[in-house]
């Protein structure tokens, strides 16, 4: 891997994944876990469900690991306590609980039905029926479960599914959608990612007529699953599908900017998959408009998040043929901090339409450079100019930082001093 590539997965977690059943039984934490619900009773039973079945089944490499038990809750709750095994109610209603094992993470849902949904969420009773759980599932790729061998459930043809590239609603669509609208959001993460067909015609029409139930989710789960399009392989796709464009378009007016995704440069594209979502996110806000104001006010983002988009939007707004100077960078590095100018960085490489050389060299450049640390204290004002404590020194050294970071992080004692008497 050469220096550029390193420099842009600087932000990529080291790949620990696995991607097939085989590679899945060896984990201990899966045999303790498995082996834990078998010997519970006669009848319990656990096997994985959903998205980790998919990615295997379609050769992707797993990072979730998902599980269905034919238990209630606190039957649970009661064999992993029994077990040594740690866990927390992520959401015990609704049957969910997070297992932990060697520092690895499972959440271990109980099979369910649906009783009664608002388009939100669901209130539900405990089954012990497979083929019920799998019924109010979304699609029929993520409705296949499988046992620690490999052997799968699949009551709705997932499988056939994923090897078709169809994305297929389980039963009635307008039901599936008008249960959790956020389905809408979803179906457009699935159909760039694995769709090998065109949309049905159908399915356009149920969206767009309930398009506008996305505004009983909450902004928290519509960001999530918007991050996940993001974070996901087939990103790049949807800039290419009239359908799913126009349905991002619709939930995410902000995202006003979505049409610099379809001139990247061929490096840019190549590069995608391996930058901080937060930078693609602000690529898609920031104009000369309110876009980021209202975005950062209707969504939960992280106080240091919301200060990297504030960041990249007031640089956007003085951008000039200095910005990108040695020294400018040398400045922001050491205001800011080194995350906010990579970020400002790659937003630019993104917006260029041609490769940008110097600022991918500018990148390699700073990536091992260290903030400059401000040498001069108060106690050496204190001491070698007969100065008093107080406020007045904080207004010198401000003075003095200013002048010392203007002048490529150097100043000397004269200097200091000349300061000093004005």
């Amino acid at each position: 891997m050469n220096l550029i590539n390193k420099i842009f997965s600087f932000s990529k977690k080291k790949d620990n994944k696995i991607s097939s059943f085989e590679s899945l039984k060896q984990k201990k934490s899966i045999k303790k876990l498995f082996s834990s619900i078998k010997n519970y009773s006669e009848n319990s039973e656990i096997r994985y469900v959903g998205g980790c079945i998919r990615k295997i089944l379609n050769n992707e490499s797993v990072d979730d690991i998902d599980f269905a038990v034919n238990l209630k809750p606190k039957e649970c709750i009661n064999v992993l306590a029994k077990n040594n095994i740690k866990f927390y109610e992520t959401g015990i209603d609704h049957g969910t609980i997070t297992a932990i094992i060697e520092n690895e993470k499972f959440e271990i849902t109980s099979l369910r039905k649906d009783i009664k949904t608002d388009g939100r969420h669901a209130e539900v009773v405990f089954s012990k029926d497979w083929y019920e759980d799998a019924s109010r599932r979304d699609f029929t790729i993520n409705s296949i479960y499988s046992d620690l061998e490999g052997n799968l459930f699949d009551p709705f043809q997932g499988k056939n599914d994923i090897q078709n590239g169809k994305i297929q609603f389980i039963g009635d669509a307008e039901k599936r959608i008008r249960e959790d609208y956020l389905r809408i959001l979803r179906y457009v993460r699935f159909f760039i990612n694995y769709s090998k067909q065109s949309h049905d015609e159908k399915i356009k029409i149920i969206i767009k007529k309930n398009i506008k139930g996305i505004l009983n989710i909450s902004s928290d789960r519509l960001l999530d699953e918007f991050k996940k399009i993001i974070k996901s392989s087939g990103f790049t796709r949807l800039f290419e599908d009239p359908f799913c464009l126009e349905i991002i378009s619709l939930i995410f007016p902000q995202f006003k900017n979505l049409k610099i995704f379809k001139k990247l440069n061929n490096f840019t594209k190549s590069k995608i998959g391996e930058v901080d979502y937060l930078i693609l996110i602000s690529l898609m806000l920031i104009d000369d408009t309110d876009n980021v104001d209202y975005f950062l006010f209707k969504y939960n983002l992280s106080k240091k998040d919301k200060k990297r988009i504030l960041f990249l939007k007031e640089s956007f707004n003085k951008i000039n043929k200095d910005t990108f100077s040695e020294k400018n960078l040398w400045k922001i590095f050491y205001t800011n901090g080194k995350q906010c100018l990579f970020d400002l960085i790659y937003f630019e490489i993104f917006r260029s339409k041609l490769v940008n050389k110097k600022l991918i060299d500018l990148l390699a450049f700073f990536n091992d450079k260290e903030i400059p640390i401000f040498p001069i204290k108060a106690t050496h004002l204190i001491k070698n100019y007969n100065l008093s404590e107080g406020k007045m020194i904080g207004i010198k050294l401000k003075k003095i930082e200013e002048k010392w970071i203007n002048n490529d992080f150097k100043i000397s004692e004269n200097e200091i001093s000349q300061l000093l008497k004005n």
